[in-house]
């Protein structure tokens, strides 16, 4: 349950309100926070409520150690200033940001979402994420959340390097039929990024069966069968995969496809 503090001055709803909270938690309430203000009149949660967008934000609930060393290591995104330990495994990564709207900002979360692994359903601007210090009573036992602060600086837009899906790029074209069509220098379509993701993610070793939830929970909202189509997906990037290795490793005679990348020996 969310509750919203009264316009009562801070030093009093400081005491006040954090005894409050702890006697809710005590008692059976999990605590979260907004991820980003609403406007002064505000009575709901809204997307329309937002004020502005002040944090970016993703939810790993599955391979969490793992995905998050992937975060800390890449260079698509920048260093997370923040980093909560949930439950076991389970964390979630925000960043500071500014001069993000709100269509950009939901737009990076899905990519995030994309390219690390996450809930899908964690991308909405309106997110209340965990409150540090209380307890996650999903659980037979309590997890009392845990922070550790990893930056102190405030990114841009320009600091997000991950692709991001064009508002114009077609979401239901065959990826193999929107390459051969597709003029240079003009961007992927959506079918392109799962595919290109789920190369990337094989090839780092990521078992195959949680690339297919990433990319079925990712396309749950447009295709009709998504199951289907990420392991259908995945599939065809493990076949890529596969033949690329065998190239390199034992020629087969067989002329190169210049529409693929070639992979060689050093």
């Amino acid at each position: 349950m969310c509750y919203k503090l009264s316009h009562t001055p801070w030093y009093k709803n400081s005491i006040r309100s954090q005894a409050w909270l702890r006697y809710k938690n005590a008692n059976g309430a999990d605590i979260y926070v907004g991820m980003n203000p609403l406007k002064q009149d505000a009575s709901t949660r809204t997307k329309d409520d937002i004020e502005t967008i002040r944090h970016l934000y993703i939810d790993l609930d599955h391979g969490g150690s793992d995905a998050l060393e992937a975060i800390k290591n890449s260079d698509l995104v920048p260093q997370p200033n923040y980093v909560l330990n949930t439950s076991h495994e389970k964390f979630q990564v925000v960043w500071k940001v500014e001069g993000v709207a709100l269509e950009e900002a939901e737009g990076l979360q899905h990519a995030m979402v994309r390219e690390f692994g996450g809930d899908p359903a964690a991308t909405d601007s309106t997110r209340v994420l965990r409150m540090p210090g209380f307890a996650n009573k999903k659980y037979d036992q309590d997890f009392y959340v845990q922070a550790g602060m990893e930056s102190t600086e405030t990114y841009r837009l320009r600091d997000f390097k991950v692709p991001m899906e064009s508002p114009d790029a077609p979401r239901h074209h065959h990826e193999e039929t929107a390459r051969s069509h597709r003029a240079p220098g003009t961007t992927l379509s959506q079918s392109e990024h799962d595919w290109a993701y789920a190369k990337r993610a094989l090839a780092r070793g990521d078992d195959p069966e949680e690339v297919i939830r990433r990319i079925a929970d990712y396309r749950g909202d447009d295709k009709s069968d998504p199951g289907y189509y990420a392991r259908h997906t995945v599939s065809k990037a493990q076949d890529d995969l596969q033949r690329k290795s065998v190239a390199v490793g034992e020629p087969s005679g067989e002329d190169p496809d210049p529409t693929q990348e070639q992979t060689q020996s050093p």
